[in-house]
């Protein structure tokens, strides 16, 4: 098992206090901890730790300007909430229907002073937290993420998706599937092909058929 690498200096547009520097190490131990019992990440990602996960999820941090309340989908080893949670002291529901998971998050949150609330259960059975973002990673083509999204967004709320290559086709797909919504694209500083979409004004079928 590779050993914990401790990344120091500015994230891009992002900057890494001591503070949360110390807390996303000690996340990055019992992550390591954790890895053989769950796999919570793929293994061969656990050299690039701080790179492929920590660095990746804060991208997502200079979008949230206004958010009082965040709600994480499939939130798994934490990614992105957690780390949002960790950068920035704003209220993040964690949904995670695994209970290993669930339960390696609220030990993370626990240790690391997250203000972080972890929902043990599907997103379809989690009663509606009134986000002002719903984000995801890695979870759900982009027409289910917001399936899964808009229960939880409060009046007026965005979306923020990491995603990968085909992220124009998942637009696309969205639109035919009746989704009406504003969507911004910014490029992901972590793979050239990715890119954060932001999607506002999002508005499901059934309200506009």
């Amino acid at each position: 098992m590779p050993s914990v690498m401790v990344f120091s200096g500015k994230l891009p547009h992002v900057d890494m206090t001591p503070v949360i520097s110390a807390r996303l190490t000690r996340y990055a131990e019992l992550l390591k901890l954790w890895q053989p019992k769950i796999n919570l990440v793929g293994p061969k990602t656990m050299s690039e730790l701080w790179t492929r996960h920590f660095l990746d999820s804060a991208q997502l941090v200079p979008l949230l300007t206004g958010a009082a309340r965040i709600c994480d989908l499939g939130s798994g080893a934490g990614f992105p909430g957690l780390v949002i949670a960790i950068f920035t002291g704003i209220e993040v529901h964690l949904i995670e229907s695994d209970q290993r998971k669930a339960v390696f998050l609220r030990e993370v949150s626990r240790e690391t002073s997250a203000r972080a609330i972890v929902h043990a259960s599907r997103a379809e059975e989690v009663a509606p937290v009134g986000a002002d973002i719903v984000t995801a990673r890695a979870l759900a083509p982009l027409a289910q993420l917001l399936q899964l999204s808009y229960r939880h967004l409060r009046p007026g709320g965005r979306a923020l998706f990491l995603k990968g290559a085909d992220w124009q086709g998942e637009v696309e797909a969205a639109h035919q599937a009746g989704w009406k919504f504003h969507v911004k694209h910014f490029p992901s500083t972590t793979a050239p092909d990715a890119a954060i979409l932001e999607l506002t004004e999002i508005v499901p079928p059934i309200l506009h058929s």
